[in-house]
């Protein structure tokens, strides 16, 4: 049968089956070959689709609009952070010694500022101080913020708006400026790139510095240009200024007269440091070699070390005093008590001790003028080696600093428990014990101060600090006599620490050097000298150390000495103190000859 013939067979049936009555969906033509409930699963399926997406759209538009809010905010408000005004350092006087100064940080948004012309580009780069690779490196980024530089000066921030490159934008911040540079760095010390403090007194008083930043709430379009204010404005709150013990003429005094020494004697580095002996305030502390701290880019750590708080080294004679002054005080000895010292050489077990010539019988004042490690020593073994120990302990040796400056050492002191003769004996003239410069020089206060001492200072004394007795005020003015003999005695070793109209009092040190816990070979010296002035009514104790001097000399009498009195002679007319000498012309000889290590 072909196919045309059933087709029509097919509808003439149609039209038979409707004629006699029978149903249209029974047709055979018509009649649904599959189950009718699969039509009603997939009716119901999308039925639940729309009321889920019904639900969810009730949800998010109706109960949930607080998500939908901060997820829109997000993408189009910021919060702009104000920074705070770091507060200044001043001296004692009010002289800025560090202040912050507006500057602007330059960010980018690098797919748009890569659509920018060649020309702007390398404009933007020669004015970034970069070369245009370095640029396009920075723009290389899948971020969509980078910072291009900085602390941009303020000009050349102006600059660069005028360029109009779309996607560049500019951020309030600022900039540390130290107006004394390297004369007072290790004193003030710098801050990095985010207003952090990284060393000394920026350090030390960071949280009182730095203030709290404020906020502003602000609509930004996708160029990070500001459209609208927002949400309330939050005032920052400048850092509170801070006021130093230090005095810019004393400290410019120390720091040139230094400089000078450690290029004289061609040494490896100096440190010096002044202090107030009726307060306990650092007038002075400073170091060689230095560094500019508006400019660290070549920063060295040599440069970087504060000799005067961080480095111990072994004091030598100049720890003769303090074994002395305790004799003095336990009633071992007198000013005038003798002591053989024989021919120049003791020898205690198997370690010989030696004087630079023989002094034979000489007095406990001559011992500290001719400096005698053996008249030292025998002082020293005449009395319990815990009664020095105490004595280190009480004037801070081996004890960490308790003066809010960072990076202060405490020295070392091993426990008496431990000393053996010998060791007792070489500790007591400043072999095999290690201090601070400061450390030093703060043990020298309870003889200008009648036998009391003071915590010291790095910011102004309103108020004078109660001290603590260590020694008999009588022992401290014997003291004083014998440390302005080693200055204007005969036998001296500090000659060259005569001041013409004052009368002045100290003691050398000379020392060989330790290196990685070792005596360095070939010999290798630090010379040193404490002193105070003026005698009759002390003001100020003046510490000064040199590093490695290699021509001139090596004796603490032949470096350091001279170098405290230039310092000294400039301080006191600086600050006007009267003298209280008569001699006016002191011919002091160039080599004043050797102390005993």
């Amino acid at each position: 049968m072909s196919r045309a013939t059933s087709r029509a067979s097919a509808a003439t049936g149609a039209r038979v089956a409707a004629s006699k009555g029978v149903s249209f969906s029974r047709s055979p033509v018509l009649a649904v070959r599959l189950p009718t409930w699969r039509s009603r699963v997939v009716l119901f399926v999308l039925f639940a689709a729309f009321a889920a997406l019904a639900g969810r759209a009730l949800w998010l538009q109706g109960l949930s609009t607080q998500f939908l809010q901060k997820q829109g905010e997000a993408r189009y408000a910021r919060t702009i952070e104000l920074p705070a005004t770091r507060g200044k350092i001043t001296d004692r006087n009010g002289q800025v010694l560090a202040s912050s100064i507006p500057v602007k940080a330059i960010w980018a948004i690098p797919d748009d500022v890569l659509q920018a012309p060649p020309e702007k580009l390398r404009e933007l780069a020669r004015l970034l101080d970069m070369s245009e690779a370095d640029l396009r490196k920075k723009l290389d980024s899948d971020r969509n913020f980078v910072y291009l530089k900085r602390q941009v000066e303020q000009d050349v921030a102006d600059q660069i708006a005028k360029l109009k490159i779309d996607g560049i934008d500019t951020r309030k911040e600022y900039k540390r400026f130290y107006p004394q540079g390297e004369v007072m760095t290790h004193v003030v010390g710098f801050t990095n790139v985010e207003d952090v403090g990284q060393e000394s007194m920026e350090l030390a008083q960071q949280k009182t510095l730095v203030g709290t930043p404020g906020s502003r709430r602000v609509i930004k379009d996708r160029l990070g240009h500001i459209v609208e204010d927002i949400g309330a404005k939050h005032e920052p709150h400048d850092g509170k200024d801070l006021v130093l013990s230090v005095d810019s003429k004393i400290q410019y005094i120390a720091f040139t007269q230094l400089k000078g020494a450690v290029e004289k004697f061609k040494a490896k580095a100096g440190a010096a440091v002044v202090l107030d002996v009726h307060t306990g305030e650092v007038l002075a502390l400073a170091n060689y070699p230095s560094y500019d701290p508006n400019d660290r880019r070549a920063l060295t750590g040599a440069q970087l070390r504060n000799r005067v708080m961080t480095d111990s080294f072994e004091p030598g004679s100049t720890l003769k005093p303090i074994t002395v002054a305790l004799a003095l005080d336990k009633g071992k000895v007198s000013p005038h008590t003798t002591i053989d010292t024989g021919n120049g050489r003791l020898q205690i077990l198997d370690r010989p001790i030696s004087d630079t010539k023989a002094h034979g019988v000489i007095t406990v004042q001559q011992i500290i003028e001719m400096s005698s490690n053996i008249g030292t020593s025998k002082i020293a073994l005449s009395m319990p080696a815990q009664d020095m120990w105490e004595m280190f302990t009480k004037v801070g040796f081996g004890q960490q600093p308790k003066w809010g400056f960072p990076g202060a050492v405490a020295g070392r002191v091993r426990p008496y428990k431990s000393w053996r003769p010998v060791e007792q004996a070489t500790m007591s003239y400043g072999n095999g014990i290690a201090v601070s410069l400061i450390q030093l020089a703060r043990s020298y206060m309870m003889f200008a101060r009648n036998g009391d001492t003071i915590p010291l200072s790095f910011q102004k004394v309103d108020q004078l600090p109660a001290g603590q007795q260590i020694i008999k005020p009588q022992t401290a003015r014997d003291m004083r006599e014998m440390l302005e003999m080693v200055v204007s005695g005969k036998d001296g070793t500090a000659k060259q620490a005569q001041i013409p109209g004052y009368r002045v009092g100290g003691k050398t040190g000379t020392a060989y050097k330790v290196e990685n816990g070792r005596y360095a070979m070939p010999r290798k010296y630090i010379g040193s000298f404490v002193g105070i002035v003026p005698m009759s009514a002390p003001r100020f104790i003046i510490a000064v150390m040199i590093d490695e001097p290699t021509q001139g000399g090596h004796f603490g009498g032949q470096v350091a000495a001279p170098t405290f009195a230039k310092v000294a002679e400039n301080a006191l007319r600086a600050m006007n103190v009267p003298p209280d000498s008569t001699v006016t012309e002191i011919v002091v000889p160039t080599d004043t000859g050797p102390e005993a290590m």
